[in-house]
């Protein structure tokens, strides 16, 4: 009998890194707040684990506007919460005039329940062509509250 050991792979994270944008350089990040220690970089940076978190609880928003118009086929994004249960909304939204106007990509809810639910992972597939503005916009817990947003990681392809 012949045998290989195979590595097992995530079932929420793909593993290619090839294909990303790497947004350090195509991108100018806006942010309306950011802990001091989770600052928005380490979650759209290539290689980056802590991800982004508020700074203050309530309505957050992630804005990359690109220095070039992109055509995007991928949107990958992963939330964690291990703390605190919540139902959080966000919505991805699109401009092709530098941010003047938005269409909707997706408006989402999840539901967080630690310590068994405690990550959500969307890919999505678009094919967007002269992208300006990728916006990410979060509410932290539909129901109110001191919630805080934050964001593990955004990818673009």
């Amino acid at each position: 009998m012949r045998k290989r050991f195979i590595t097992s792979t995530s079932e929420t994270v793909r593993p290619h890194l090839e294909g990303w944008l790497d947004l350090e350089r195509a991108a100018a990040v806006e942010v309306t707040s950011e802990e001091e220690n989770f600052p928005v970089e380490s979650a759209l940076v290539l290689g980056e684990t802590r991800g982004w978190r508020a700074a203050v609880p309530g309505m957050q928003t992630i804005r990359l506007v690109f220095d070039q118009p992109q055509r995007v086929r991928n949107i990958s994004l992963v939330f964690e919460e291990e703390q605190t249960p919540r139902t959080q909304e966000f919505v991805l939204r699109w401009s092709s005039d530098g941010g003047r106007s938005f269409r909707e990509i997706v408006r989402q809810q999840w539901n967080f329940s630690p310590p068994e639910t405690i990550r959500e992972v969307e890919e999505y597939q678009a094919e967007l062509s002269s992208v300006t503005v990728l916006e990410l916009a979060i509410k932290p817990n539909i129901g109110g509250g001191l919630a805080r947003a934050s964001l593990k990681c955004l990818r673009v392809s």
